[in-house]
């Protein structure tokens, strides 16, 4: 089978596709046939060695984290999913590999893709889904009537969190560069910010700041929080961490976003879907070949939506 795998870390040039050995499911896993993958910035990130102390330093290491397929075999624990089902999911940890004809997933890491959704839309939503929801519902406690800020929100996470916090009940004001203004009030945001003119972070105040870029601190996000607001940012650092025992029994917090690919937050998400109050966003569609061109897409930080690994593979039978 073919996958995109890199020896070393650093540029695009690191990547290449490689014929590998097809992995075989262990007892509560699925062995799935690849239709599409997506990148994401922490798939860049890994590649270039910036989190090594988190991904370990291991070779030949593979990339890509969503993914959506057809189960092709299970193990003899599997009681929910079955051979030719269309699904979907994300792979927890760092260490990926869904750019791939193959991929095992643990049958609680993924669920049936929704009804409606290409595979290449499907793979859209894990990550970039799962996080907002995570960040927006379990951390940031959104319900009807609060008040969000997400900061970076032309991007992959950033598109999906408008709608699910709109479909939460929430009010949306979101940030990003001129040119991707329209795109966000499309999505559902009540306002809209060019961060290049103005400061975001000079309105509220909000029951959540959501920073999805990493680079704003919980001590600029204060004034524009909530009197028991909450900041939240998506990116690991031992700034986030020290933030998060600063404010552990504040009325304001900080918080940083860890996200874990579960069956039942994927089965929300295809709800939401399929009342109409969540689309995945595609900013491109790459083949399996191009896998460099897709990770210099996302470096450009200009992606609107997801980028997109189309697999090709033979029929299935």
């Amino acid at each position: 089978m073919r996958k995109a795998v890199y020896d070393r870390f650093g540029a695009t040039d690191v990547l290449e596709i490689r014929e590998t050995r097809e992995p075989e499911p262990g007892p509560h896993e699925v062995l799935i046939a690849v239709r599409a993958a997506a990148l994401n910035p922490k798939d860049v990130l890994t590649r270039k060695g910036k989190y090594r102390w988190l991904s370990g330093t291991n070779f030949p290491r593979g990339t890509g984290l969503d993914w959506s397929g057809e189960v092709l075999a299970i193990g003899p624990e599997v009681t929910l999913a079955h051979i030719g089902d269309a699904v979907y999911g994300m792979a927890n940890g760092w260490d990926g590999g869904t750019v791939a004809d193959r991929f095992v997933a643990r049958e609680s890491e993924c669920a049936p893709i929704p009804i409606g959704l290409s595979f290449e839309e499907a793979a859209a939503l894990p990550l970039a889904g799962q996080t907002a929801l995570q960040a927006l519902r379990d951390l940031g406690g959104v319900k009807a009537g609060s008040r969000v800020l997400i900061l970076g929100a032309s991007g992959g996470v950033g598109v999906h969190a408008i709608q699910i916090a709109r479909a939460l009940g929430g009010r949306v004001t979101a940030s990003a560069s001129r040119g991707n203004l329209p795109l966000l009030h499309d999505l559902g945001a009540s306002e809209v910010i060019d961060y290049q003119a103005e400061d975001p972070l000079a309105g509220g105040p909000y029951e959540l700041v959501l920073d999805l870029f990493g680079n704003r601190r919980f001590y600029e996000a204060q004034l524009a929080l909530a009197e028991r607001g909450t900041f939240v940012t998506t990116i690991p650092s031992a700034r986030i961490v020290l933030e998060r025992l600063r404010t552990f029994a504040s009325h304001q917090m900080a918080r940083l976003v860890v996200v874990r690919s579960k069956r039942e937050d994927l089965l929300a998400l295809g709800r939401l879907v399929e009342a109409r109050l969540l689309f995945p966003v595609l900013d491109s569609v790459y083949p399996l070949e191009r896998i460099r061109d897709a990770h210099a897409r996302i470096e450009t930080k200009r992606a609107r939506g997801k980028v997109i690994i189309r697999v090709v593979d033979p029929p299935l039978g």
